[in-house]
């Protein structure tokens, strides 16, 4: 068993601090109130507060947490979860040594003026973030390149000592490291390189891979990878480490540190530029990477078929006038009381009983304009879905509020991997099942739609609790961009008190 504590922190008295999930982290084994999601598998953690996760560890691979409250992880509660291979037990690639690099984005506006501008009419957009961090440290107003850079931008200049210089990555030639790359960003889709080495993905979201070949790497958030990285460079040199956004046209400038080889001073900088990030809308190179993952040759397969089709149109919808993202033409709104204790409890007057729709009406709507009528609706409805059943879901991806806009969104399910069977352009027919990739597709916990099109999934219901299926963009999911599945409740054994100690499960015992 491990157990996890969330970190201090000091809020204003009023508010609740959060609660801590556990993302990418399968919860199999009995304790879906761990999944540290707030209204929905916990109350959130009060200041003053302490709650301890404990969970059974399952599964070797590169993970992270981060607060699930409100907008928190983007106030930067979040952090690294790295767990290793059981003892006598070996991965299936060797390394010399590993580093842990966990990108996130920084904003210069707290998190609390950010959720109030989102939640107006009328709607004010918080804008890109001012730095890219890499492990907590990014800088601005000044760039370690400079000399290479047309703005008027000044040169860093670190003794290396400073909260906010670079963590260098130390290294001998002729090795193999690993790299393990998470991103807990709250809205940019981010590209990593590494000047003159090319990088070998092995593992991504906990699961092994077909080990493939890369020059840089997207990755969105919610995801991680691990990479191989040969140290066969020149080692009297230094080579920069890249890092930009992607998806999105880029006003936030590039994170960077340095690959040192030893016995070269770490504050011999690079000679060369360093790396630029891919073109922004230049999702044909990010389609050829993410279909590039495969399962690693005798990875669990998917079952063959489906008992159950959910398609969930994502657009960008009006509400009241307030501008929201909805699913099948509702914004999910959360209730005070946790799903997870109310179905437990029978409370059926704590959310809506009625479930929201498995599709949208597909024939008339179309994807590639502003929606006819934006307007939708708030919903706390939930998905029930029985027990150790398959499971498939397409992700449709459509036009927003602006004419010829239409987002990148990474979703991510907790509790559970899924299997991404397939991506396509347009309209997802039924037809299109025919191209799913049933053979060898990748596990993952996150999934990117691209502009304008799908990716279908397929997971089995077989985890008890109640689980966030959501876009991992901050902005996007506290607007509304979420849906929630509930499963075999009834299986759940006992909850502890503290999990459930709010709302209309306050004074139930457990």
């Amino acid at each position: 068993m491990a157990s996890f504590q969330a970190p201090p922190s000091e809020p204003k008295p009023e508010t609740p601090l959060s609660s801590i999930s556990l993302t990418s982290f399968i919860l199999k084994l009995g304790t879906p109130w761990a999944d540290g999601t707030a209204s929905i598998s916990q109350c959130a953690i009060n200041p003053g507060e302490t709650f301890v996760y404990r969970f059974k560890v399952d599964r070797p691979g590169t993970y992270f947490y981060h607060g699930h409250y409100g907008m928190q992880r983007s106030a930067g509660l979040y952090g690294s979860l790295i767990v290793d291979v059981a003892d006598g037990e070996k991965e299936p690639f060797h390394y010399d040594g590993e580093f842990n690099l966990l990108l996130s984005d920084w904003w210069h506006q707290n998190v609390h003026d950010q959720e109030v501008s989102l939640s107006s009419n009328p709607f004010r957009w918080i804008g890109e973030p001012q730095s890219i961090l890499i492990n907590g440290r990014g800088q601005f107003n000044c760039s370690m390149a400079a000399k290479f850079s047309n703005a008027t931008v000044s040169q860093c200049k670190f003794r290396g000592n400073e909260q906010c210089a670079p963590q260098i990555l130390h290294v001998r030639p002729n090795k193999i490291y690993r790299l393990r790359i998470a991103s807990s960003t709250a809205l940019a889709s981010l590209n990593l390189a590494i000047a003159g080495h090319k990088m070998v993905v092995v593992e991504a979201d906990g699961n092994y891979v077909q080990p493939f070949e890369v020059n840089d790497l997207d990755i969105y958030s919610g995801e991680s990878y691990s990479v191989l990285l040969r140290t066969d460079q020149i080692p009297s040199k230094n080579y920069w480490i890249s890092i930009g956004v992607r998806g999105r046209e880029p006003k936030t400038p590039q994170a960077l540190t340095i690959l040192n080889y030893f016995p070269t001073s770490a504050s011999k900088l690079p000679t060369s530029q360093p790396p630029i990030t891919p073109p922004w809308n230049d999702y044909n190179h990010s389609k050829a990477f993410t279909k590039s993952i495969f399962a690693l040759m005798g990875s669990l397969k998917p079952p063959k078929n489906h008992d159950r089709r959910i398609i969930l149109l994502n657009t960008q919808t009006k509400v009241n006038g307030f501008t929201k993202w909805s699913i099948n033409n509702i914004s999910l709104t959360l209730p005070s009381t946790p799903y997870l204790g109310s179905i437990k409890f029978g409370l059926n007057h704590a959310f809506d009983q009625k479930s929201p729709p498995d599709n949208y009406d597909s024939k008339n709507y179309d994807i590639f304009n502003p929606a006819l009528n934006p307007n939708s609706s708030y919903g706390n409805g939930i998905y029930t879905i029985n027990f150790n059943t398959t499971v498939d879901v397409v992700l449709q991806n459509a036009n927003a509020l602006a004419k010829d806009v239409s987002e990148i969104h990474p979703w991510h399910l907790h509790g559970h991997d899924f299997w991404v069977l397939g991506y396509g352009e347009g309209k997802f027919r039924d037809e299109d099942e025919k191209k799913f990739n049933l053979k060898n597709p990748p596990l993952r916990n996150t999934a990117v739609i691209f502009p304008y099109g799908w990716t279908a999934l397929r997971f089995v219901a077989d985890n008890p609790g109640v689980w966030a299926f959501h876009c991992h963009i901050e902005p996007h999911l506290h607007m509304g961009m979420g849906v929630v599945f509930a499963e075999g409740v009834h299986r759940v054994g006992q909850i502890p008190k503290a999990a459930l100690a709010c709302g209309l499960t306050g004074n139930k015992q457990n």
